[in-house]
């Protein structure tokens, strides 16, 4: 005998909602793995003799399956159950990260296996992100959605700053094959909460290409929404070169290393979880207006970095600019879920997803030529630049102050 769906858009306050309640306890759960993960892949690269290239190897690996595949999700998202999407790409990445383990515990891991390992997990991200973003608004009423996004980020923020930490005591006393081994054994207990979540599947009558093109279609005809992801991708694509990429390499020139570097990342990662805190309190009316101010923070820390300020002031620049990106995800996730019938959001957050993922090589590559022209520095100030320039220029959008709270 089938069991019935969950009711969609419940009006309670989240937390009241069962299934709600086990969506968030299955995103903590894998969370604690995925903060893991970074650091185990990056020590299971070094300890099969592998350096900064192999490493670039399996991180670009895993990277292209989300770009390719991202739009391909978006509409699967919008024709079956997300919640059972959400199961099969949970039980995807736990064999890929289960099958990593086995491999670097018994010593038989090279580059082309973890590389084939991560694409694996990448192609589950590109399936389970489309998904997870109309997830919410199928659960939450309209009036409760902004409160339910916070509380979908805060176990995550939250475990980004132990996460790490943690997952170096457990690769220092075990190897990265326990902190890999834990990473597949939270996508595992996650696929089994979402098991039981039994979203009903949104009702579509045309081909999957078709829906693709009327996305597409609705894509374009959304000003706001193909503006703020034009603006994000160049954005995110200036943060990250140069706040992650440069920025390590300013703090070993110019501050202390690694522990200048380590309290950095502190920072943002405390200024991610304040923000999430803000968002529980604070309802703003203008959307999507706040996602593009706040998300300007993202400025800051290049900026004082570049103009080479004493650490404090970068400490105080990061967890400003990571307050900002909280707020900033949080307004746009129930811009998006409020604007965006609930048959579209998978092929709408994924137009958007994949604007945010291209950026990630567009980035690299450009400050890989851009260092060769200046130096390191000035680099960091353009991207502040550019940042600045995306989001002043995003606010001069109309249709940007029209997308409000309902």
């Amino acid at each position: 005998m089938k069991t019935a769906p969950e009711p969609v858009s419940v009006s309670l306050p989240p937390l009241r909602i069962p299934a709600f309640r086990r969506f968030v306890l299955a995103h903590l759960i894998s969370a604690t793995g995925s903060a893991m993960a970074p650091l185990a892949l990056a020590y299971a690269v070094i300890g099969q003799g592998g350096g900064a290239g192999s490493l670039g190897v399996v991180l670009a690996t895993n990277s292209v399956p989300t770009i390719v595949l991202t739009l391909a999700g978006g509409v699967l998202a919008d024709r079956l159950s997300r919640s059972r999407i959400l199961f099969l790409g949970n039980l995807l990445a736990a064999l890929a990260q289960g099958a990593l383990a086995a491999l670097v515990a018994t010593d038989r891991a090279t580059t082309t296996s973890i590389a084939a390992c991560g694409f694996v997990s990448g192609v589950a991200v590109a399936f389970t992100g489309p998904a997870a973003t109309g997830v919410v608004g199928q659960i939450v009423a309209a009036e409760h959605l902004l409160r339910a996004n916070a509380l979908v980020r805060l176990p995550n923020n939250a475990v980004k700053v132990l996460g790490p930490v943690a997952a170096g005591l457990i690769i220092a006393v075990g190897g990265p094959a326990w902190a890999l081994s834990w990473d597949a054994l939270s996508f595992l207990a996650a696929a089994l909460l979402l098991l039981g979540l039994r979203l009903g599947s949104p009702v579509t009558t045309g081909s999957a290409l078709a829906d693709l093109r009327a996305g597409w279609t609705g894509f374009r005809s959304r000003t706001w929404l193909w503006t703020y992801t034009a603006s994000g991708t160049v954005v995110v694509a200036a943060w990250l070169a140069g706040f992650q990429l440069l920025g390590p390499v300013v703090a070993a020139e110019h501050y202390t290393g690694a522990r200048s570097w380590g309290l950095v990342q502190g920072a943002f990662a405390f200024g991610l979880l304040a923000g999430t805190v803000v968002c529980l309190r604070w309802k703003p009316y203008r959307l999507l207006t706040v996602a593009v101010v706040t998300g300007a923070g993202l400025c800051l820390p290049p900026a004082a970095l570049g103009l080479g300020l004493g650490l404090p002031w970068v400490l105080l620049a990061t967890a400003l600019a990571g307050i900002g990106l909280d707020i900033a995800i949080v307004a746009w996730n129930t811009a998006l879920q409020q604007h965006v019938p609930q048959q579209e959001m998978g092929r709408m957050s994924s137009f958007n997803g994949v604007g945010e993922r291209l950026a990630i090589p567009l980035g690299y590559l450009i400050t890989v030529l851009a260092v060769r022209a200046w130096a390191d520095r000035t680099v960091l100030l353009v991207c502040a630049g550019v940042i600045a320039s995306a989001t002043l220029l995003n606010l001069c959008v109309r249709d940007v102050y029209r997308v409000n709270r309902l």
